[in-house]
């Protein structure tokens, strides 16, 4: 739940409140008499769960609470890997030496995790001859043999015949 959402002290209008005591009981009381018990440990009175009935509230410090909050989301974050989509274009009529050195970036974007798109682009005449484009994909797969894991099997896509391949787990 956003901080944005949670009432404090005095924005709290409801008549009673379940207030969850330090040691974890509930007590159904008067939400003035809970904000004076609030007042008096020097401490803010949290609603955090107002669609209740009643509404339940805490006894704590808000600033401590909603830095905590705010460290978790960038912990999270932090371990947040963004994965890439990086592309590799060729044409059906491609050299050996051209495959092997596409086939090794293949692999190392693979290793780095992210995912490739292998593209190859028909021009004119070649447009007639898919077959030749999906030799040439099916041989970047016999290179970088058990490396990958198929997302998107290749298919045409307008002039372009394209297959997205995505790294093994490492587990």
């Amino acid at each position: 739940m956003a901080e944005k959402d949670l009432r404090t002290n005095e924005q709290i209008r409801v008549r009673e409140v379940r207030l969850i005591k330090s040691g974890g009981e509930q007590v159904v009381m008067p939400t003035r008499d809970a904000f004076a018990l609030a007042k008096e440990e020097g401490l803010d009175l949290v609603e955090v769960a107002p669609q209740a009935m009643p509404p339940v509230v805490k006894i704590m410090n808000y600033g401590k609470f909603k830095f905590e909050n705010e460290k978790r989301v960038r912990d999270s974050k932090k371990r947040q890997k963004l994965l890439k989509l990086k592309e590799i274009r060729m044409q059906p009529k491609i050299d050996e030496h051209d495959i092997d050195f596409k086939s090794k970036h293949i692999r190392e974007f693979l290793s780095e995790g992210n995912k490739v798109k292998v593209t190859i682009r028909f021009r004119g005449r070649e447009l007639a001859h898919t077959e030749l484009g999906l030799e040439v994909l099916k041989d970047v797969l016999s290179r970088i043999e058990g490396e990958y894991v198929m997302d998107k099997p290749p298919a045409m896509e307008g002039r372009f015949m394209s297959m997205i391949l995505g790294s093994k787990s490492k587990k």
